[in-house]
């Protein structure tokens, strides 16, 4: 079943929204449909899950949602701002200030060491070196890395930089936190931990956490779990509450099937 949302409708208490969204790609001579009118609300404050196959156009959504691309038609509403009406300047301050960016290749400046990394976006916010520093080092606190903070990324984990890239993301007091395939270069402990500093995130800081993923493990710590198939949003649920008698189990790719 496909889920939808007026094109005109604001939906109260969402931090994200997607409004008859569609966005395609040329693949050589070929025109690729990877998201076709579709619409969703995110709400505040939850940790929602993207999954479903490859190419069903989930981490397309999470660049149109954070601004990262625009697309080809309809609008992504990020804190009941039009993202698509911002100009270049007006766009990159909103994501300097409100978002934060959690990828599955870490994106670590290999010159700077754990506590360097965090404080580089405090810089562009107009923190002075030791405000940022600090702010920094409460940050690698708060994800259990103030004992590597001076640590380079050539010294450090696959888990250790997540856990860093994270802080990094964090350290603005983000109200938005985006992470596509946060875990999938980690090992089962260190993809636990990142989930749970993720779940964390979205019920202490009140933080909207919007993720794509294909780790099961997610699935028990999210608020709300989205399938996608096709450019749009299959099956949408939370788990814990019953659901659906159509849909009693969400499959996904490479797990068992879940069942509450």
């Amino acid at each position: 079943m496909s889920l939808s949302i007026s094109s005109s409708q604001a939906v109260p208490g969402a931090s994200l929204e997607a409004r008859q969204v569609s966005k395609s790609f040329l693949s050589g001579v070929v025109r690729v449909h990877v998201l076709n009118s579709l619409s969703i609300s995110i709400c505040g404050g939850e940790l929602t899950l993207i999954s479903g196959p490859s190419g069903c156009g989930k981490s397309t959504l999470l660049s149109l949602l954070s601004g990262l691309q625009s697309p080809d038609s309809g609008s992504a509403i990020a804190l009941g701002e039009d993202l698509n009406r911002m100009g270049k300047r007006e766009l990159e301050r909103f994501r300097l200030q409100h978002t934060g960016f959690v990828f599955q290749g870490f994106n670590l400046f290999p010159a700077l060491n754990a506590c360097e990394q965090v404080q580089l976006p405090l810089g562009y916010l107009g923190l002075n070196n030791r405000q940022s520093a600090l702010r920094a080092m409460q940050v690698l606190e708060e994800v259990g890395m103030t004992h590597r903070a001076h640590a380079y990324p050539a010294q450090m984990s696959g888990g250790e930089k997540q856990r860093v890239a994270i802080a990094r993301a964090l350290a603005k007091n983000p109200r938005l936190l985006f992470a596509d395939e946060p875990t999938s270069a980690l090992d089962a402990e260190n993809g636990q931990r990142v989930i749970d500093i993720l779940h964390g995130i979205s019920h202490s800081h009140g933080t909207t956490v919007l993720c794509v993923s294909h780790d099961p493990r997610l699935v028990r710590h999210a608020d709300r779990v989205l399938t996608m198939e096709d450019g749009q949003i299959r099956n949408d649920w939370r788990p814990g509450t019953a659901r659906d008698s159509s849909s009693t189990a969400v499959q996904l790719p490479g797990a068992q099937e879940i069942h509450e």
